[in-house]
């Protein structure tokens, strides 16, 4: 009992008391700790370097939830970057690396709706990234699009065809640099391999076509997906080699080897060393090298899996292992054998289809033309495939579109069986001339004989087609047109050609046919001509048509005017083209249009751009004939200010080559220009204004358009300065021209009648008419000359009223005071030449008839030409009625005071006449 107790001792319990706290045990841990506020404002602040979106996650919080297990916030993170990278455009180049290497992750991901985010948000980027800042990424995209095309999963296959779609869009070039792979991507898309029988011992493997009943669409439409994008493809690819030179006439883009860059030259800078000239070999295209040697492209240096389609190689490797393929999927998508040969349906999705491996075909034969050995590459596709072709493609020839066509909408079709529309934007015209396309491209002179069968079919199919009258879009013409071609180069003869050409010329006399359209046919037919005239005389055969066709541009230009300007260039340059080879029908068309052409009013000259009037003025050198009445309306066109002054210069230069004082030493063309036409030209736009204006100016009176003075019989007519400025440029082109006139007095004869026979005697002349006379007098003037006393008046009057006008002109009036440099030059020169005219000026200064207002002027005009120079002998002479003229000034200012311009003119008289200084002084007169 004691030793239990004992025990118990140890282990005893402590009995609390109510109210007492427990104590505290030894080995009890002290819990209690002390806390303080710790403030930190800038982490308040927000991120200045990353903006946020609407989540507030700034770019590295959206790019680590694309690492996420769950697809629902991937999703919400390619949303998320969308919303904030169009808000913040600036972050997509500073986070540009990242960005693509997260987004072209989720191209394989397994989630459908994480994968559709992710293409539109690369469509989103596309249209925000150039293609030289995602170029060093792009082979890590390249690399996740192949990765996706060649995936397990239907559906991230059929997602990785969006992906190529953006990609194509936006990046074309980037994306045909890895063609390599891409091709093989889509090869093994709608096919599988397996070894050939046939070959086994050679180990070479064959493709064929793969069904897969797991896919949401059917086998047939999932290879027109997969053909589609390989369509565009290929398309990128040819659009890329600017080697390929098409035989058809599609509408060329331009290049700077198709470009030619005219020379301009200013013969009178040239004529003064400020210019050299810098000629090119071959007018600016490629240059010719005679040489032997050829240098070594930089695609030769890459490996051939690098070169993909430019390598012939390749290009040979993968015709060999998709036309088969094609072919197969031509075979399902045909028509049963038992349809009818002409015309056979086609159901829509089939069309497609067939359009598609057509279409493929076709880039692939432009694709082989680029090469350097395209004989032996066009021998070896025809070799290959044309049984297959002839078998398979033209067995049905021609297709058409199984289609119930409403009875409204009959009528747009009528009378072609080859043209019903579809709802799905098929065309199936388009797909018989695609195919027309590939099989004249196989054809040549040399097997004619064996290929006759086919190529008649596609020659009525063509011929038919042109002159059925449907109205056809730019695409079908121009592969119509380019087959036309390739069938005129394989049978040259006339008997086979003329049908042909005039099927066309049948399409081309429709009404309303599409810009586009029209030019494409422009073109052909300005082809056709170019390859007819380089034949030499004695083998040249002319085509009627092509002759009715180049006859009828002229009237064409005519009716046409400003509604098409662009294709009134192209008619242009084909009529000059024509015109500098002389030929017949056409110079005699474009002499029969000429007057309406050339009508001063609203002819095709005064209504075009510069560059068409440049053209248009050009075309006046070849014409047969200028008659009077065609003379008028280019003198007309000269002066009315609707071409340039330079041009108008270029139109009188052509005209003076034309006339007979050009002085070219062979015979030129009799009675091209008769000589009193080409001097009644000179004359009339020389005077800058018609007969009819003239007189229609003698009812004008006063202020601001008439500068008149009672000493002078004559007013002036102050013309705007626009037409004033054009007006003194095509003047002086006009006295150059009659400086070259071989007898001086003659010449001068014919101008002096002139001007009394329509300008003596008239009260209102323009400033610029005055201004002009006045120049062809000083140009023409020499000792053997005679004026006739009425002339002498004339120019006296119309000296003292330019000068009138230049001393009276308020110097803030700007337009008319930059007239006056170029009159007073031209009145100081004339008086300088003519003293009878500085006499005859004097005299009839008499002050007595004046108002007291112009004697300021007279003075001033006295003290003028006192000072000038090459006038002092003169005035000298003239001493008498210089001082008569001051002696009668005197007279009417007596008894007033003295004015200062009054003294200035005694001083000047005093200093330049009184002391008959000797010799003309360094003095000139500054006004």
């Amino acid at each position: 009992m004691t030793k239990k107790r004992k025990h118990q001792e140890d282990f005893q319990k402590v009995k609390l008391k109510v109210g007492k706290k427990k104590p505290k045990l030894e080995n009890a841990t002290d819990t209690t700790f002390k806390t303080k506020a710790i403030q930190i404002p800038e982490q308040l602040k927000e991120d200045g370097v990353l903006p946020t979106q609407h989540r507030k996650l700034n770019i590295k919080d959206l790019l680590s939830q694309m690492h996420h297990y769950s697809p629902g916030v991937k999703h919400n993170a390619l949303l998320g970057l969308k919303d904030l990278l169009s808000q913040y455009p600036f972050v997509i180049d500073a986070h540009l690396s990242n960005i693509i290497s997260e987004v072209a992750a989720v191209f394989t991901d397994k989630d459908s709706g994480v994968r559709g985010a992710a293409v539109h948000l690369l469509q989103f980027l596309a249209s925000k990234i150039r293609a030289e800042q995602i170029a060093p990424f792009f082979p890590l995209v390249s690399a996740h699009l192949s990765s996706a095309m060649t995936h397990i999963s239907e559906g991230i296959q059929e997602d990785s065809l969006k992906v190529l779609d953006v990609l194509l869009e936006a990046y074309p070039a980037l994306l045909t640099d890895r063609s390599s792979i891409l091709l093989k991507n889509f090869v093994e898309l709608i096919s599988h391999q397996q070894l050939s029988k046939r070959l086994k011992s050679k180990e070479k493997l064959s493709w064929m076509l793969s069904v897969n009943p797991n896919r949401r669409v059917t086998s047939q439409q999932w290879r027109l997906n997969v053909l589609t994008r390989l369509k565009k493809f290929l398309q990128a690819v040819v659009d890329g080699s600017s080697e390929i030179e098409d035989e058809g006439l599609q509408e060329q883009k331009d290049s700077p080897h198709s470009v030619r860059n005219p020379v301009c030259i200013s013969w009178k800078v040239h004529a003064n060393n400020q210019q050299h000239i810098q000629l090119f070999e071959n007018g600016g295209l490629r240059p010719k090298i005679n040489s032997s040697f050829r240098l070594r492209s930089l695609a030769s240096v890459m490996d051939s899996a690098e070169k993909g389609l430019s390598s012939a190689e390749n290009l040979k490797g993968f015709i060999e292992i998709i036309i088969p393929l094609l072919i197969e999927c031509w075979i399902e998508a045909s028509p049963a054998q038992s349809a009818p040969i002409l015309g056979n349906l086609l159901e829509s999705e089939s069309q497609q289809l067939m359009q598609q491996v057509l279409s493929i075909i076709h880039l692939l034969w432009k694709l082989t033309k680029r090469h350097d050995e395209t004989y032996k590459m066009e021998l070896w596709l025809r070799m290959n495939y044309l049984v297959d072709f002839e078998h398979h493609f033209m067995r049905h020839f021609p297709y058409s579109l199984q289609e119930t066509v409403k009875h409204k909408k009959k009528d747009l079709c009528k009378g072609n069986k080859y043209c019903m529309t579809s709802s799905n934007s098929v065309d199936h015209l388009l797909l018989n001339l695609t195919l027309c396309d590939i099989m004249v491209s196989l054809a040549s002179t040399s097997t004619l004989q064996t290929d006759s069968g086919w190529l008649d079919m596609i020659r009525k199919f063509v011929t038919d087609t042109l002159q059925d009258g449907s109205k056809l879009n730019s695409k079908q013409v121009n592969r119509l047109l380019g087959v036309t071609w390739r069938l005129m180069q394989i049978q040259q003869n006339k008997v086979a050609t003329e049908p042909l050409i005039k099927a066309v010329y049948t399409l081309y006399q429709q009404r309303n046919l599409l810009f586009p359209v029209r030019t494409l046919l422009l073109k052909f037919f300005s082809r056709v001509y170019q390859k007819e005239d380089l034949r030499t005389q004695r083998i040249r055969s002319r085509s009627k048509v092509l002759s009715r066709w180049l006859a009828g541009l002229p009237q064409q230009l005519a009716l046409l005017g400003l509604r098409n300007p662009e294709l009134s260039n192209q008619l242009i340059d084909i009529i000059h083209s024509a015109a500098a080879r002389s030929n017949k029908e056409l110079l005699q068309s474009l002499q029969a249009t000429a007057a309406r052409i050339y009508d001063p009013l609203d002819g095709t000259l005064v209504l075009l751009p510069a560059e068409a009037q440049r053209r248009l003025v050009q075309l006046v050198y070849f014409l047969p004939c200028l008659p009077a009445s065609l003379l008028t309306c280019l003198s007309r066109c000269c002066i009315m200010g609707r071409m340039s002054s330079e041009l108008a210069a270029t139109l009188i230069g052509i005209l003076h080559m034309r006339s007979s004082f050009a002085g070219w030493k062979c015979q030129v063309q009799d009675n091209s220009v008769n000589d009193v036409d080409y001097f009644s030209f000179l004359f009339s736009t020389l005077i800058g204004f018609s007969r009819e204006e003239l007189t229609s100016l003698q009812g004008i009176r006063g202020k601001p358009h008439i500068s008149q003075t009672q000493l002078s019989p004559v007013r002036l007519y102050l013309t705007d300065l626009d037409q004033f400025l054009h007006h003194w440029a095509v003047a002086e082109m006009i006295c150059h021209s009659l400086s070259t006139v071989p007898s001086q007095s003659q010449c001068f004869d014919i101008l002096q009648t002139g001007i009394c026979k329509y300008l003596v005697g008239l009260v209102v002349i323009p400033d610029s008419t005055a201004g002009s006379v006045l120049c062809a007098i000083n140009k023409l003037l020499d000792q053997a000359c005679i004026l006739s006393e009425n002339l002498h008046k004339f120019l006296a009057s119309c000296c003292y009223s330019l000068l009138y006008f230049l001393l009276t002109l308020d110097k803030e009036d700007a337009e008319h005071v930059q007239k006056r440099d170029m009159l007073w030059g031209s009145c100081i020169s004339a008086l300088a030449l003519l003293p009878r005219l500085l006499r005859l000026m004097l005299q009839s200064l008499q002050v007595s008839r004046i108002c007291r207002e112009e004697l300021p002027v007279v003075a001033q005009l006295l003290r003028l030409l006192m000072q000038h120079g090459q006038l002092r002998s003169h005035m000298i002479t003239n001493e008498f009625l210089v001082q008569q003229i001051i002696k009668d000034i005197m007279t009417l200012k007596s008894g007033e005071v003295q004015e200062q311009w009054l003294t200035d003119l005694h001083y000047c008289f005093n200093i330049y006449l009184a002391s008959h200084p000797q010799g003309p002084g360094p003095i000139n007169a500054v006004y």
